[in-house]
């Protein structure tokens, strides 16, 4: 599973402008929309439910919100960089600014948690989140998010 299989410069949002965790899973959840083709109140609602299981915000400034919808035929993903870190309620209680969604179908189990895996990795990459954090624009957040599937190709 790679990045590039999951996101496409449309689905990245270089100042997402939200001042709550609700805010940003509403704006994400708008661009999501338009990736996919879904209603964005069923996006929304998919993400509010997951978080009520318990935050996605992992740590470290980073949160990777995630949902199944049976109405999807595979996996999307969008990412978001906060123009201010947003209280996302994460694990270490840092605030959050850079969000990696991830949108699976209701079947996808294995591939859901390989999806999830992958960004792990990538976003626990120290140097990856800061040249993210000061990326000029969603195409070059884009470069970075996949420029080390490039490098292992090569």
């Amino acid at each position: 599973m790679e990045i590039s299989e999951l996101v496409t410069p449309e689905s990245v949002i270089a100042r997402l402008r939200s001042g709550s965790k609700k805010q940003a899973l509403q704006d994400i959840a708008r661009q999501a929309s338009s990736v996919t083709g879904m209603g964005e109140r069923a996006i929304f609602d998919a993400l509010l439910e997951r978080e009520r299981l318990g935050s996605t915000g992992v740590g470290l400034g980073i949160a990777i919100p995630h949902a199944k919808l049976p109405e999807l035929s595979n996996l999307h993903g969008v990412f978001a960089r906060a123009e201010s870190p947003i209280d996302f309620d994460a694990i270490d209680e840092q605030p959050v600014d850079l969000i990696f969604l991830l949108l699976a179908p209701e079947g996808a189990g294995a591939d859901h948690l390989k999806a999830l895996a992958r960004v792990s990795r990538l976003l626990r990459n120290h140097d990856i989140c800061e040249k993210l954090r000061g990326a000029d624009g969603a195409e070059a957040i884009y470069a970075l998010l996949t420029e080390s599937e490039s490098h292992q190709a090569a």
